[in-house]
């Protein structure tokens, strides 16, 4: 049964299609050949609870669900991972003035 989830990382999502039974580290070999990092660089952090996914355990696992939201974060220099930087589609929400008008 294929389903979608989508990874994000900053300002870019990838949409990637999976099966249930695959696991973290099946999805972190379909995302480095997207993203040339290595899966060990990789970690995936399921949104919005904030759960870190565990490579040897299945989608189906740890309830990852079709169109479920996963962060990825890389590993850096100081070999720890990059925190959680996901932009909300709201952070680029611009309200208007009372005439319609941008307020810039």
């Amino acid at each position: 049964m294929a389903m979608y989830i989508r990874v994000k990382r900053n300002k870019t999502t990838y949409f990637i299609q999976c099966d249930p039974t695959e696991t973290i580290l099946q999805l972190k070999e379909k995302l480095y050949n997207l993203i040339d990092q290595p899966v060990n660089d990789q970690r995936l952090v399921l949104m919005p609870a904030g759960d870190v996914l565990e490579d040897s355990k299945s989608l189906a696992d740890q309830k990852v669900e079709n169109d479920a939201v996963v962060a990825l974060t890389l590993r850096k220099d100081d070999n720890e991972f990059e925190d959680v930087n996901v932009v909300k589609p709201n952070d680029f929400y611009q309200p208007r003035d009372s005439e319609g008008g941008a307020n810039w």
